[in-house]
C-alpha cells in the first residue's frame, strides 16, 4: 500500500508536470511535432507491402497484437505491467474496433508519437523506441498493415487502476521519459554497427525488456544492461563476460536470434516469443548487424564475487537435488546437449544478478523454441508440483556456483515468492 500511495503521488506530479508540458509543447504546432511523410515515400506496390511485412517482423508487432491461436493483430494480448494489465489494441482493418479508418499520418501519430485515438498510449506500446524508424520503414509498415483482414473485436484496452487509467498523465511520462527524436547515425562507426543501432534501439526496442526501469517505468542507466519484468530477467547484452555476450561469438548470437537456441542458451518466455515472431525473419545481415552493434558496446561493470564454497550446507542439498532431477538432460558436467539443451557451465544467464528466470523455469517449464531453423526445439518440464521452496532454491544455488559459475544464493522465500506470483502450483507433498 506504501509503494501504491508513493506511485500515486509521483504520478499525480507528473500529471502536473505534464499539464505545464504539453501547453509548451503543443505550442509548436502539429505540423511541427508530426512533419508529414515526404510524398514520394507514398504509393504502394506489391514490393512495398512485402517491405512493410519485413518491417513489422523487425517491429515484433505480432507479438503482442496477435494472441495465439487467435486472428492476426485482432489484439487483446494481455500485457502485464507493474501498474496494471493492459490489452494490446486491434490493428487489422476493421474500421470499427480496429484502425481500418485510420490515415497514415494518424497510424504515425500513434506509433512513432505515442498519441492514439484515445489520446496518449502507454509507453507498454514501445514508440519510445519507435520513434526512431524512419519515414520510409513507417510508410512501408502501413502499406503492409493495410492488407491486414479486418477482424470485428472490441478490446478494452486500458485496464488499469486509478490513477494509472488517466491517459492526461502520459504527458508527464513523455515530459520525463521520452526523446522524439528519428535516429541518427554515430559518427566513426561502420554502416554495419549504424544498422544494428537502428535494429535494437529503433523497431527492435530491445531497451523494453533488457534496460532496468525505474518506479514510473521509465530507463534506469546502464543501457541493455539487463532488466526484471513480469518475472523474467531480460539479460545484459553488453560484452560483459561473467553475465553478458562477452562469451558470444557472433555466429553465436546469429544462430541464437535466428533458431532460438545455441550451446549456451535456449529461448524462453518473452524472448522465445520476439524469436519466433521476429528476429527468425531477419535477414543474415540484419542479424549479423544487431551482433556487430552489441559487441562493440561498453561492457557493464559488473564483475563476479566468490563462488559459494562446495561444503556450505544449501550447496550439498543443492547437488543431491541436480544429480536426482537434473542431470538426466544437462548433463553431469554441465554440458547439455549443443543446440538442444543449454549448458549450464559458465552460463552467463545462469550468472545473472536476479535469478527470477531460472526460478520461473524451474517452476513453470518452458515450451522449447520451434523456428525453420530449429523445428523440434526441447522444453523443459514443470517442477513446482514436484519440488518443495528449499529443494528449488537449493539446486538453482549449486548451479550458479558450480561449473565455473558464481552468483548469488536464491533463497526459499524468493522461490515461495514467485510461486505466489507466478500462479504456479503448490508442491504436491506440502
Amino acid at each position: 500500500m506504501t509503494q501504491f500511495r508513493t506511485l500515486a503521488a509521483v504520478a499525480l506530479g507528473c500529471g502536473l508536470i505534464g499539464f505545464a508540458g504539453f501547453a509548451a509543447w503543443a505550442k509548436h504546432g502539429e505540423s511541427q511535432r508530426f512533419a508529414a511523410i515526404p510524398p514520394a515515400l507514398l504509393g504502394e506496390s506489391v514490393a512495398q507491402i512485402e517491405r512493410g511485412r519485413y518491417v513489422a517482423a523487425m517491429a515484433d508487432c505480432a507479438a503482442c497484437h496477435t494472441v495465439p491461436g487467435k486472428p492476426e493483430y485482432a489484439g487483446g494480448y494481455s500485457l502485464q505491467t507493474p501498474f496494471g494489465s493492459i490489452q494490446a489494441s486491434n490493428i487489422t482493418q476493421d474500421p470499427e474496433t480496429g484502425i481500418g479508418s485510420w490515415s497514415l499520418e494518424q497510424f504515425d501519430k500513434a506509433v512513432r508519437h505515442g498519441i492514439g485515438r484515445h489520446g496518449y498510449l502507454y509507453p507498454a506500446m514501445p514508440y519510445p523506441a519507435y520513434a526512431k524508424m524512419s519515414d520510409a520503414d513507417i510508410t512501408d509498415l502501413w502499406a503492409y498493415i493495410k492488407t491486414v483482414e479486418p477482424v470485428h473485436q472490441t478490446v478494452v484496452e486500458n485496464q488499469l487502476p486509478f490513477p494509472y487509467n488517466q491517459r492526461f498523465l502520459l504527458a508527464g511520462w513523455n515530459l520525463l521519459f521520452f526523446k522524439d527524436q528519428p535516429f541518427t547515425p554515430q559518427a566513426g562507426v561502420s554502416a554495419q554497427v549504424n544498422r544494428g543501432d537502428y535494429l535494437v534501439n529503433g523497431p527492435g526496442h530491445c531497451a523494453a525488456c533488457h534496460t532496468g526501469k525505474n518506479l514510473l517505468g521509465g530507463d534506469l542507466a546502464g543501457a541493455l544492461h539487463g532488466g526484471t519484468l513480469q518475472g523474467w530477467h531480460a539479460p545484459d547484452l553488453t560484452p560483459n563476460p561473467h553475465v553478458g555476450l562477452g562469451k558470444w561469438a557472433s555466429d553465436d548470437l546469429v544462430r541464437y536470434l535466428k533458431t532460438g537456441s545455441n550451446h549456451q542458451a535456449a529461448a524462453s518466455g518473452p524472448m522465445l516469443e520476439a524469436v519466433e515472431n521476429s528476429t527468425q525473419h531477419l535477414t543474415d545481415a540484419d542479424l549479423y548487424a544487431i551482433a556487430a552493434y552489441l559487441q562493440q558496446l561498453p561492457a557493464s561493470a559488473e564483475q563476479p564475487g566468490p563462488a559459494i564454497a562446495a561444503d556450505d550446507p544449501q550447496m550439498v542439498t543443492g547437488k543431491r537435488v541436480v544429480e536426482s532431477q537434473c542431470e538426466a538432460c544437462h548433463r553431469r558436467d554441465g554440458h547439455g546437449v549443443r543446440n538442444m539443451i543449454p549448458a549450464l557451465r559458465d552460463n552467463a544467464q545462469v550468472n545473472a544478478r536476479d535469478a527470477a528466470s531460472l526460478i520461473n523455469i524451474v517452476l513453470r517449464g518452458a515450451e522449447g523454441p520451434v523456428t525453420a531453423g530449429n523445428p523440434t526445439g526441447a522444453g523443459m518440464p514443470r517442477f513446482d508440483w514436484k519440488m518443495a521452496d528449499e529443494d528449488i532454491a537449493a539446486a538453482l544455488t549449486y548451479i550458479r556456483n558450480s561449473w565455473g559459475n558464481s552468483a548469488a544464493r536464491v533463497s526459499a522465500a524468493d522461490v515461495s515468492r514467485a510461486r505466489t506470483a507466478l500462479g504456479a502450483e503448490a508442491w504436491l507433498m506440502r
